[in-house]
């Protein structure tokens, strides 16, 4: 199997693009690194997204948001945009996930339904990078 790189991108790598890193990694997915970065990096992981994420298991309460640099746009093999925000200067797929606030619904709900549209992409994702290697 070839080694794959992927990265994901959002705005403040505080929330959506941890989510995708975390779920990416947490899978069963053999030789695919998984990384994360924002365009305007927060300060740190949003408490809502550590919460969604840990009742699946998954624990992110110590992700630092890194700031994206051209180093890490050239390092990865498949750059994922999340969310219609973040602008990158790279061919990238972009993923435009669902964003509950705009129908009303916040908190930790809201998280939980990103969260669990976000998986089923990085699920497709992963099955789809393990067909091509």
């Amino acid at each position: 199997m070839t080694d794959w790189t992927v990265l994901f991108v959002c705005v403040g790598n505080a929330g959506k693009s941890v989510m995708a890193q975390a779920l990416l990694q947490h899978s069963s997915a053999v030789g695919i690194t998984a990384l994360s970065a924002g365009t305007n990096a927060k300060h740190a992981v949003n408490p809502l997204t550590a919460e969604a994420l840990s009742e699946i298991g998954i624990d992110v309460s110590s992700h630092t948001p890194r700031q994206l640099t051209d180093e890490l746009l050239s390092a990865a093999d498949l750059v994922v945009v999340l969310g219609s925000t973040a602008q990158v200067d790279a061919d990238a797929v972009i993923w435009d996930t669902d964003e509950p606030s705009l129908r009303g619904i916040d908190g930790i709900e809201r998280m939980r339904l990103i969260r669990d549209d976000i998986a089923g992409r990085v699920a497709e994702l992963s099955e789809s990078i393990s067909d091509r290697s």
